[in-house]
């Protein structure tokens, strides 16, 4: 079983970093291709990245390429999101989610397990 805590998330101004960790207290994590979506207030929930069970592949939205990294920590069980160069728009609730695709999904419909979600809110 699957169980995604979130972690990170905060107020920060314009340009600055934020760094999230999504930790799975089961004991199957490396098994998992693992994502971060987003949803901001009155928006449909929105694919930031992903990364393979490995961690050898990874994939990120337009929007947050060259900012954002995904990556993980299998021996941890830990996942992470390195947000730099904040903007206003990053603004949202991001949540990770699981699945058990081998490779990276962008599908939110593709994912088997979800976090509760950590709010990031960037000031302008």
């Amino acid at each position: 079983q699957v169980q995604l805590v979130e972690s990170g998330g905060g107020l920060v101004q314009a340009g600055g970093s934020l760094r999230l960790s999504c930790a799975d207290s089961g004991r199957t994590f490396s098994r998992y291709a693992m994502g971060w979506f987003r949803q901001a207030p009155g928006k449909e929930r929105e694919f930031v990245a992903a990364i393979s069970w490995s961690g050898s592949s990874t994939y990120h939205a337009d929007s947050v390429k060259g900012r954002f990294t995904i990556s993980r920590d299998n021996a941890k069980n830990t996942l992470y999101l390195q947000m730099n160069s904040l903007k206003p728009e990053d603004t949202a609730v991001y949540y990770c989610a699981a699945t058990i695709l081998s490779g990276w999904a962008k599908g939110d419909y593709e994912y088997d397990y979800w976090g509760q979600g950590t709010q990031v809110t960037v000031s302008s």
